[in-house]
């Protein structure tokens, strides 16, 4: 599937990937850019083939953030006119956050902006070792906080951390990403990495990998550890009532790798 400057393929089993495709620009984010990435991710969230889902960029870049094309076009827009563009446009930067597979980045090059706030609201992500990361914002005469990043990053690497970060504007590159927790991991083929995990994890249960990502979420909110285990307790007597649960377990009772259907 192509649409505009965002290619999605499928090119393991159960698994998407969404590539932002403006390599001439460091595929940084046009307007339209926004609308399709979020409808990218809508229809795969609805697609039951699809239990993982991998973001990365052509070229050399992850993605340089908002266009400066773009950005040059803010000041006249007008307080009002602006706000909703900027709702439009968080929402669809933190749409990995709600989509129900978990999404993982595969950051090839510089995560810059908006780009930075893409990979930081993944559930994972994954480093080459040139890769590097900064929150632009506040060069440009911005808030620290853009599309959802002050919300996201001090859950990765916590509030001092995150602190530094969006108040400098300073790069992080891969080698620290990975020592402070930003990046799971660093590899020389990030997609390549990526899509390997991102198979690992299509190989369970969709059904328990879902709910998973839901506690997940819902614990991370600061609620208390008796919150926690009511929702987990609600999770589990869920997911006995499944088929996945049932083939899982003979699989493994039986030493064999399990085959979940799609539904």
């Amino acid at each position: 599937m192509t649409s505009g400057h965002l290619l999605v393929s499928c090119p393991a089993a159960h698994v998407a990937l969404i590539t932002l495709n403006r390599p001439d620009r460091l595929n940084a984010l046009t307007d339209a850019m926004f609308d399709e990435f979020r409808a990218a991710l809508a229809e795969l969230g609805q697609d039951e083939t699809v239990r993982a889902i991998v973001v990365t960029g052509a070229g050399r870049a992850f993605c340089a953030g908002l266009d400066l094309d773009e950005a040059a076009k803010l000041p006249a827009a007008g307080a009002a006119s602006f706000l909703r563009t900027q709702n439009r446009w968080g929402a669809a930067i933190a749409a990995p956050v709600s989509t129900p597979q978990p999404v993982i980045a595969a950051v090839n090059g510089a995560a810059a902006g908006a780009g930075f706030s893409l990979a930081a609201a993944c559930d994972m992500r994954i480093a080459a070792p040139g890769a590097r990361f900064n929150a632009a914002f506040v060069r440009i005469g911005l808030s620290g906080g853009d599309c959802g990043i002050s919300w996201t990053l001090p859950r990765i690497v916590g509030r001092g951390i995150a602190s530094e970060l969006l108040y400098t504007g300073r790069f992080v590159e891969a080698d620290e990403a990975h020592r402070i927790g930003l990046v799971n991991r660093v590899a020389d083929d990030p997609v390549g990495a990526a899509l390997e995990l991102a198979e690992s994890i299509a190989a369970n249960s969709p059904v328990g990998i879902q709910l998973t990502k839901s506690l997940l979420h819902a614990n991370a909110e600061g609620g208390s550890l008796a919150g926690a285990l009511e929702l987990e307790n609600r999770s589990q007597v869920l997911a006995v009532q499944t088929r996945d649960m049932v083939e899982a377990l003979e699989a493994f009772r039986g030493k064999r790798v399990p085959v979940f259907e799609n539904r």
